[in-house]
């Protein structure tokens, strides 16, 4: 087993207050906190995301992209788990109409690209799931758990003036200018398993106490455990909420009755 070191990010859209079992240190602005991935299980990554201000509206290629570009399978396709949001909180995610490139690209040049997503008012529990090429953006105020492929490559498209690089040319050329198809969306109760993410790239469930066979039989190799209620133990060794470690099998995992994880692993 082994417990993920963690990489705290200060953002000047960070947050100085943060959701329990995380705490700010004082003059800080966290808006980010990765846990590196480990050698054995390297095509995931898992972070958490705190944010006070809106975004970047910005995309992802996909694995076929950047290999087309000799970059290798760095591809992002990613999901969105909100554990907190303030009155008011949105995400950004695909139009609220057909978009095409042309129109796009002069959206994001005058600003009213964020008029044309769609936001999607949010509440602890709200799931969404974000393949390559979909435009989106975090709005201020949220926080979530951000499980992704492994990969750095975003494209910003618009930044609400800040000045930072635009990715105007790679960014709309493999922008889906389309809805957010609604069945990648949803709300996942207080309690109960759920399965979140059925591929292509990896699985995602929330598990409330013990995992049924069914579930065991589908994670008999490495995966990654991120504790929310109650601690689990990995060979032996606690792991509290705001962690995140390496099994490699569920059966070195003991879950509490009553707590809630969630579990992930390629596919």
């Amino acid at each position: 087993m082994t417990v993920l070191s963690t990489r705290t990010v200060e953002k000047p859209w960070g947050r100085d207050r943060l959701p329990a079992p995380f705490v700010a240190p004082e003059g800080t602005r966290i808006g980010e906190i990765w846990f590196e991935p480990p050698e054995t299980l390297d095509q995931l990554l898992v972070k958490y995301i705190f944010t006070s201000e809106k975004l970047s509206i910005q995309n992802h290629p996909s694995d076929a992209q950047t290999e087309a570009k000799g970059q290798g399978r760095q591809g992002k396709e990613e999901c969105w788990y909100v554990i907190d949001a303030e009155p008011g909180a949105a995400l950004g995610i695909g139009f609220s109409e057909d978009v095409d490139a042309d129109t796009m690209r002069a959206a994001a040049e005058d600003g009213s690209i964020e008029d044309m997503l769609v936001w999607h008012a949010v509440r602890a529990g709200d799931f969404f799931y974000i393949p390559a090429n979909t435009v989106h953006a975090i709005g201020a105020g949220v926080s979530l758990i951000e499980v992704q492929q492994n990969s750095d490559i975003t494209y910003r498209l618009y930044d609400y003036g800040r000045p930072r690089e635009l990715h105007l040319d790679e960014g709309i050329a493999v922008a889906t200018g389309t809805p957010h198809d609604p069945h990648l969306r949803f709300h996942v109760p207080a309690r109960g398993t759920q399965r979140l993410v059925e591929g292509p790239f990896f699985v995602l469930d929330r598990l409330d106490g013990q995992p049924d066979a069914e579930l065991r039989a589908q994670y008999t190799g490495p995966l990654l455990v991120i504790p929310r209620e109650g601690s689990v133990t990995v060979d032996g060794e606690e792991v509290a909420p705001g962690g995140c470690a390496l099994a490699h099998g569920i059966d070195a995992v003991r879950f509490a009755d009553d707590g809630l994880c969630l579990v992930t692993r390629p596919c």
